[in-house]
């Protein structure tokens, strides 16, 4: 296999980076399309158990589901040319799910948020190796990027406690070390890459998390510097701020702003790769499924403040990848509560072997725990099941 597992996910699954392998390409005329896409299911049994700290009292659910995992399925195509000393590109990615809600076994429930087809890229991009490229439409956002696509369990399925109902995802490690990148829409530059530096930065649609006005676009931006070599690896840092306001008598005149910042690094020797990250943010809201701006502070303006820490380490015998991962991330004050906080950790256990070029088999054992004033909730899930890309 001439890539790693993760930069498979990454390249066929996100196409977040520009030359992504393809399965089927056409030619016509100036115009190359490039198709290829991903497919996963996995059996997923999962073992919740929450206590009430006052009294102790517990309540436990024990559910099976055959689920799609952190990758939803995946169909993209990519058209690509060059004119004018340009190259242009356009990507149309399409990301629908096997998850379904209905009551009646084998009928989807039509129309629901769980059998939607979810359109994460659809976006145009110009630009060249001498000056970089620039990027309009809605694609995966910059703050939180690297991180995602450093999980291991973004091949697998990770935790499930913030996906207990039909979704087309999992979670992953998201919300246990990290907060979530997002698909979102955005105008963005990203440099040439110059002796393994790139940097990008971008406008972004805002939110309304804090207010009923948001005047000013969000920014986004992030910088990474990798080294081939016997030990490859990669740091990178990355920013997100936005600003809102309110109209109503709740909070007028009141403004709103939200910062957070990351920095993370991997490297490898040998079979064996290491990942550190931590970010740190003030109000970009909960981080429990990793919705940057989701209820980012309380009505009088106080901003709920997020940190989170993440460390992997994985190791490559043959045609298996064995891997240990571990994240926490805690939130406090403002949509917490003044003075409150939440915690949430995990931790992950996975094999991922490579069946062929076109299929890898997972199985994870991943282990969840929250704590707050009121409950602590644990909940332990076991996968078993298989990835596609082509």
């Amino acid at each position: 296999m001439q890539a790693t597992l993760i930069a498979r996910a990454a390249a066929l699954g996100l196409l977040a980076a520009a030359g992504a392998s393809h399965a089927v390409s056409f030619t016509q005329g100036d115009v190359t399309l490039d198709i290829n896409g991903t497919v996963n299911g996995f059996y997923v049994n999962r073992e919740a158990t929450s206590t009430t700290n006052a009294t102790g009292a517990e309540t436990k659910l024990s559910t099976s589901s055959i689920s799609n995992g952190l990758l939803p399925g995946w169909i993209n195509f990519i058209a690509t040319a060059k004119a004018g000393g340009q190259d242009v590109k356009a990507h149309f990615g399409f990301a629908p799910g096997i998850d379904n809600n209905s009551t009646i076994v084998g009928l989807p429930n039509a129309g629901s948020a769980y059998t939607q087809i979810d359109t994460r890229n659809l976006y145009f991009q110009v630009g060249n190796e001498s000056w970089g490229s620039v990027k309009f439409g809605r694609d995966i956002g910059l703050f939180g990027q690297n991180i995602v696509l450093s999980d291991m369990t973004l091949l697998g399925v990770g935790g499930t406690s913030n996906a207990a109902v039909p979704f087309n995802t999992t979670f992953g490690m998201i919300g246990h070390g990290y907060m979530y990148t997002g698909f979102q829409p955005q105008i963005t530059y990203t440099t040439a890459k110059t002796g393994g530096f790139q940097a990008a930065a971008g406008i972004f649609q805002p939110s309304t998390y804090a207010g009923d006005e948001a005047k000013t676009p969000a920014l986004q931006a992030m910088a990474s510097l990798d080294w081939a070599g016997a030990a490859p690896g990669k740091v990178w840092t990355g920013l997100v701020q936005q600003s809102t306001s309110c109209s109503t008598t709740a909070c007028a005149n009141h403004a709103f702003s939200a910062q957070g910042v990351e920095l993370g690094a991997k490297a490898g020797v040998g079979g064996l790769e290491g990942v550190i990250y931590t970010f740190s943010g003030k109000g970009l809201g909960q981080s429990t499924i990793g919705a940057q701006f989701l209820n980012g502070g309380d009505a009088a303006g106080n901003r709920t403040d997020s940190k989170g820490q993440f460390v992997q380490l994985t190791y490559k015998l043959g045609d298996t990848k064995l891997g240990l991962n571990y994240g926490k991330n805690t939130d406090k004050d403002g949509a917490i509560g003044l003075g409150k906080e939440i915690s949430r950790k995990a931790y992950t256990v996975g094999a991922y072997h490579t069946l062929n070029k076109f299929i890898t088999l997972v199985g994870e054992v991943n282990q969840e725990k929250q704590d707050s004033s009121t409950t602590t909730d644990k909940v332990r899930t076991i996968s078993l099941g298989g990835v596609m890309f082509f």
